[in-house]
């Protein structure tokens, strides 16, 4: 099974989801790493990202689930995959990858990047994703502003 948690920057896909593969023994990735430089730099000096910035990404993502979903392992993988056509690129197999939404209020997101230090996306960036963010209707809804450990038991408690 693949497990993809999807949500805005700061809204904790990769503390949600280190922790919840942990809680399953499934292997971990992080969309982040997909990135190319250039997607990097532009994300680091304010710069959102348009659909043919995110194409190249979301076509490695997809390999990669492909890869795990052909080679039968279990993976949690963060990605914000905001849009409903970005999510079709990555849902390939509705009984092998479940989504999972992380949803929060602009607030406390905002709060939450200002005090992250040392990560390419800038709260500076943080209204664009929510401009674009079609909020999924076939996923597990999960509320933020609880603990690490209350979402990752709510998410268990779904799948």
């Amino acid at each position: 099974m693949i497990i993809l948690v999807m949500g805005v920057s700061g809204s904790g896909k990769t503390s949600v989801g280190e922790k919840l593969a942990e809680s399953l023994s499934y292997k971990f990735a992080d969309a982040d790493d997909f990135h190319s430089l250039e997607n990097i730099d532009k994300m680091h000096n304010g710069i959102a990202l348009d659909d043919a910035d995110r194409l190249p990404w979301l076509q490695k993502i997809q390999d990669a689930i492909k890869k795990y979903l052909e080679e039968n392992k279990n993976l949690v993988l963060t990605c914000s995959a905001l849009k409903e056509s970005y999510r079709q690129m990555l849902l390939i197999d509705g009984e092998s990858v479940k989504l999972v939404y992380l949803k929060g209020s602009f607030e406390l997101i905002h709060n939450r990047l200002k005090e992250r230090l040392n990560h390419f996306m800038s709260e500076k960036l943080l209204e664009s994703q929510f401009d674009i963010l079609e909020e999924p209707l076939n996923a597990i809804t999960v509320d933020i502003s609880q603990p690490l450990e209350d979402i990752v038991r709510e998410i268990l408690e779904k799948l």
